[in-house]
C-alpha cells in the first residue's frame, strides 16, 4: 500500500539528515569545472550534458563547449551546424537542439539572463522538472527539488519506498519528499549532495553503505534490503535494424554526404549514404544499384570496410559499411553534398559514422 507523505516522514530527523549530507558534500565533493562558480548558463549546459552521460565523458566536452560558446549570447548567436559539431559524440542530439532554442529565447525575452522564476524557466524548450530544480537551486539558491534517477535511487533506499521509479507518479512523490526535506539555507549543496551520493556511494548494484554519510538515516540499510531497491520495471527489448552504408568517392576525390531529416533520430546530423535494405545473397551488388539510382551516379566498385554496431535506448543499428568509387556527380542541395576529406571534418556526424570514416581512412 502506497504511503502518504506524513507516513514517509514520520520519525525522520530532517535537520540532522541535512547536516550530515551537506557536511559530507562540503568535504568530499568532486572538483568539477561547472562547480567553479554559480554561473547559471554554465550550470544549465552541464546539466543538459550530464543527462544520460557519465561525468568523466562530459568534462572534456564541457571545456570545449565553453571555449567555443563562453556566454549564453555566444551560443544563442551560433549557427546550428556549429553547435551540433561541438556536441558531436555526446549523443542524444535533441538535448543540444532544445538548449540552443531555449538560450535564443532567453536572449530575446529575458535580455540574456537565465530566469530565476520556476514558471518562466520551466517553460523553455527542453527544460523539465529536473533541469529546473538543478539550475535554480545550484545557481540561485532557490529550494526547488532536482529529482533524477540517481536521486530516486538514494531516496527509495533512505525512505524504504517500493514504488516503481519508472512511473511518473513515483517521481512526483519523490519531488514532494524533497520539498519537505531540502535545506532552505543551502539548497544548492543539498541537491548536489544527493546527486553526488547517488554517483559515488549509493550506486546501483553494490552500494557502499559503510562509507555512507547518511547511513544512520537509511531505512533500507537497517532492513538489509538496500540491494533490492529501487524497484524499476524493465524496459522493452531493443529492436535491431540492419543497414548498409557507403563512403563514396568520385573522380575528384570528393566524398558524398547527406543530411538526416530535421525531425526524429539524430535530426540534422550528416552521414554517409545508407539504407535499410532486405538481405539478399548479392547484397553488395543490390546496394550498389540502389546507390547508383538514388544519387544518379555510376558505382564502379564496392568493397567492405567492416561491421559497426551502435546501441540507442530503443534500438540497435547494425551497419555493414563499404568503400566505393563513383563516376558522375549529382548536383548539390541543402541535404546532399560532395565534400573534400578536409571539409568533411567540419560537419557533425553520429558516432557510428565517425567510426566508419575512421575505418575508411585506416
Amino acid at each position: 500500500m502506497k504511503k502518504n507523505l506524513q507516513q514517509i516522514l514520520d520519525g525522520f530527523h530532517i535537520e540532522q539528515f541535512q547536516n550530515d549530507l551537506i557536511d559530507w558534500f562540503t568535504k568530499e565533493q568532486r572538483d568539477l569545472p561547472w562547480r567553479k562558480d554559480r554561473d547559471p548558463y554554465k550550470i544549465w549546459v552541464s546539466e543538459v550534458m550530464l543527462q544520460q552521460t557519465r561525468v568523466d565523458t562530459v568534462i572534456p566536452y564541457f571545456h570545449k563547449f565553453m571555449e567555443k560558446f563562453p556566454t549564453l549570447e555566444a551560443l544563442a548567436e551560433a549557427d546550428e551546424e556549429e553547435v551540433l559539431k561541438a556536441w558531436e559524440g555526446l549523443g542524444y542530439y535533441s538535448r543540444v537542439r532544445n538548449l540552443h532554442a531555449a538560450v535564443k529565447e532567453v536572449k530575446e525575452k529575458y535580455d540574456g539572463e537565465v530566469p530565476r522564476s520556476k514558471e518562466q524557466f520551466s517553460k523553455l524548450k527542453g527544460v523539465g522538472p529536473y533541469t529546473t530544480g538543478a539550475v535554480l537551486s545550484i545557481a540561485y539558491g532557490i529550494p526547488e527539488p532536482a529529482v533524477d534517477g540517481n536521486v530516486m535511487r538514494v531516496l527509495s533506499r533512505i525512505f524504504l519506498i517500493w514504488d516503481d521509479i519508472a512511473k511518473v507518479s513515483t517521481r512526483k512523490q519523490f519531488e514532494e519528499i524533497v520539498r519537505h526535506i531540502i535545506s532552505r539555507e543551502n539548497p544548492s549543496y543539498f541537491n548536489q549532495a544527493l546527486m553526488e551520493l547517488g554517483a559515488l556511494i549509493c550506486v546501483p548494484m553494490n552500494p557502499l553503505c559503510l562509507l555512507c554519510p547518511v547511513q544512520a538515516h537509511c531505512r533500507a540499510f537497517h532492513e538489509g534490503v538496500e540491494k533490492e531497491l529501487p524497484v524499476k520495471t524493465k524496459t522493452k527489448a531493443t529492436k535491431k535494424v540492419y543497414l548498409r552504408a557507403v563512403v563514396l568517392k568520385n573522380e575528384e576525390g570528393r566524398i558524398l554526404i547527406r543530411k538526416r531529416p530535421s525531425e526524429g533520430l539524430l535530426a540534422n546530423l550528416w552521414e554517409f549514404p545508407n539504407d535499410e535494405l532486405p538481405l539478399q545473397i548479392e547484397e553488395a551488388q543490390a546496394f550498389a544499384e540502389w546507390i547508383s539510382r538514388e544519387h544518379n551516379v555510376v558505382v564502379q566498385s564496392l568493397e567492405p570496410i567492416g561491421e559497426f554496431e551502435h546501441v540507442f535506448s530503443h534500438l540497435i543499428w547494425h551497419i555493414t559499411a563499404y568503400r566505393g568509387e563513383a563516376i558522375g556527380q549529382t548536383s548539390e542541395s541543402e541535404t546532399s553534398k560532395w565534400v573534400t576529406p578536409e571539409q568533411l571534418e567540419t560537419y557533425a556526424f553520429p558516432v557510428s559514422h565517425q567510426r566508419i570514416w575512421k575505418a575508411y581512412n585506416e
